[in-house]
């Protein structure tokens, strides 16, 4: 069951908020939308979700139109939260499944299973205002998922929770690609896509500027970061030739260099010069990817 996007655009008034996006999201797995504020994102997820039309193009899930025939397999976690405040977890929860045609029974078991897998199973009988931000979170990202959805899409799932509660939905949505269902999330920590996501979509001004699998977008950029610890000055590497960008550090430098033959040569040159803690290649991450394509650091 592949999401499809075909040539979509969206418009509001003479602004284009999603301009000619294409792309192919494969079944079973995690999907990875990065871009700044009013890049589009939340606009391309109304979309796949039939809250919108679009002005062109078309969006199809397995071959079809989405629409309210198949509304029950998908799950949404909005960015603005919308759960009912005054209601309790449980009335509240129960409610929305049932609307997505579970039986109110498979619901209860299954919020209980949900509450019990957070470490929470006493805010079943609490009010939503009742709860912190963080654990109102995972109550409004459990009322996307009670349903089982085959597809699950989540804007900005990770926003505002502590470390702790960050790895706890992470294993959880983990979980559910595991199990079967297609995940498509944006996130603003750029780390969390390279993590999670095999393939992923970098958006800017409402195209796409990067698209494709992460280890193969790391491969075609070409340039590699070295991090080196040494107990000497490094500040004479930033004038070889192939270093792209220098940086000096507490413990050393860290530099971007051209490839693999620039690593070659910088670990020549500062060979017998005094004692190196530390020679690390690594593939540029995504942060480096971002800066380069969009031109702006993605904090």
């Amino acid at each position: 069951m592949a999401l499809t996007l075909e040539h979509v655009t969206k418009k509001f008034g003479s602004f284009v908020a999603v301009n000619d996006l294409s792309l192919t999201i494969p079944e079973k797995e995690m999907f990875g939308f990065l871009g700044a504020n009013g890049a589009g994102k939340t606009t391309t997820f109304r979309m796949i979700l039939g809250l919108m039309d679009p002005n062109e193009g078309k969006i199809t899930w397995n071959g079809k139109k989405i629409d309210y025939s198949i509304s029950s397999q998908i799950g949404y976690l909005p960015e603005e939260r919308g759960l009912y405040p005054k209601q309790k977890v449980k009335d509240q929860l129960i409610y929305l499944a049932r609307l997505r045609g579970m039986d109110k029974q498979e619901a209860y078991n299954e919020l209980k299973r949900w509450l019990e897998r957070f470490n929470v199973p006493e805010y079943i009988d609490k009010k939503v205002e009742e709860l912190s931000k963080g654990n109102q979170q995972k109550i409004q990202f459990i009322a996307s998922v009670l349903h089982k959805p085959k597809l699950l899409i989540l804007d900005e799932p990770f926003s505002g929770l502590d470390p702790v509660n960050v790895e706890t939905l992470k294993s959880a949505v983990n979980e559910l690609r595991e199990s079967g269902s297609t995940i498509v999330f944006s996130s603003h920590r750029m780390e969390h896509v390279e993590e999670l996501c095999e393939n992923l979509c970098i958006m800017h001004h409402g195209q796409p500027v990067v698209h494709g699998r992460l280890r193969e977008i790391k491969k075609s950029f070409g340039k590699k970061n070295i991090t080196i610890h040494a107990d000497f000055d490094l500040s004479f590497i930033q004038d070889q030739s192939g270093v792209l960008k220098f940086k000096k550090t507490a413990q050393g430098a860290y530099l971007q260099i051209k490839d693999e033959d620039t690593a070659r040569q910088v670990l020549n040159e500062i060979n017998g010069k005094g004692f190196i803690r530390k020679f690390e290649l690594e593939e540029p991450s995504l942060n480096d990817i971002f800066i380069e394509k969009v031109g702006a650091s993605y904090e």
